[in-house]
C-alpha cells in the first residue's frame, strides 16, 4: 500500500493545546456566571466541535443548552490571543515534518476554525510545511461535521483519486477519515484514551512521532 498524501488533525496530534483550551473554556463559563470545571474533566472534550463540548457540560449540570452559543462566543474572544501564547508543538513533530518534506504531501484537517488554526501554526513556525490548513469557518456556534472538513482538505491537497491517510487522536477523526475513503491512523500521545481508539477500529495505531514518521515514509508513493 502506498500513500500520496497525509492529513493531520491539529489538537492532540501536532500541538498540545490542552492548557489554552481548558483555560478559555473555564473563562467562558465564568463569563456566563457558571462555575469552572476541573481541567481534567475538560481535556476529554477537546477534539469534537466546541459547541458539542459546552452542550455536554451544560447537560451534565442541568443547565439550558441554549447557553452554549454565548459560551462559544466568550471562548473565541479569549482564545484568539491565549492560543498563540500557550499552544506548543507535540514532542517530535518538527523532526517528523523535516523527514516528510519532499517525501509526501501533507495537510491539516481540524475541527478548530481555520481562522485560529493557521495563526497557531504560523506562530509555531510550521505553517508553511502544509499544503492546506483546513478548518470550519467561524459562523455561529455550530461547526461543520469533521467528515466535511476532511473532504475539503482532501480536495485541496489532492483533487485527483489518489490514496491518502487521516491521522488523528479521537474516534471522530477515524470516522471522518473512513467516510472519505482514507486510511485511518491514530496516535497514542493525543487526547483520546486507548479504549476510545480501540473501539474506533483505525487501520493503524502508532505510539510515537518517530514511529509515525517511519510508517509514513515507508508508504510514501
Amino acid at each position: 500500500m502506498s500513500l500520496d498524501f497525509a492529513l493531520f488533525d491539529l489538537d492532540g496530534v501536532l500541538v498540545d493545546s490542552r492548557v489554552p483550551i481548558s483555560r478559555c473554556m473555564n473563562a467562558a463559563l465564568e463569563a456566563e456566571g457558571l462555575a469552572p470545571e476541573p481541567v481534567e474533566r475538560l481535556y476529554p472534550l477537546i477534539g469534537p466541535p466546541l459547541d458539542t463540548a459546552f452542550r455536554s457540560i451544560l447537560e451534565a449540570r442541568g443547565e439550558p443548552p441554549d447557553t452554549a452559543e454565548a459560551l462559544v462566543a466568550h471562548y473565541r474572544e479569549r482564545y484568539a490571543t491565549v492560543s498563540l501564547r500557550d499552544t506548543v508543538l507535540m514532542p517530535g513533530i518538527v523532526e517528523m515534518l523535516d523527514a516528510l518534506e519532499q517525501v509526501i504531501e501533507i495537510g491539516v484537517a481540524t475541527a478548530k476554525p481555520a481562522a485560529f488554526a493557521r495563526p497557531i501554526l504560523e506562530t509555531l513556525g510550521v505553517a508553511d510545511r502544509f499544503l492546506t490548513i483546513t478548518g470550519p469557518p467561524v459562523v455561529g456556534s455550530h461547526l461543520e461535521p469533521k467528515s466535511a472538513t476532511v473532504a475539503r482538505a482532501r480536495d485541496a491537497i489532492s483533487p485527483g483519486s489518489v490514496r491518502g491517510a487521516m491521522i488523528g487522536d479521537r474516534a471522530v477523526d477515524v470516522e471522518a477519515g473512513r467516510a472519505n475513503d482514507l486510511v485511518t491512523v491514530t496516535v497514542a500521545w493525543g487526547i483520546g484514551d486507548r479504549s476510545e481508539l480501540e473501539a474506533a477500529e483505525p487501520d493503524h495505531h502508532v505510539d510515537s512521532a518517530s514511529l509515525l514518521t517511519e510508517w509514513l515514509v515507508g508508504r510514501a508513493g
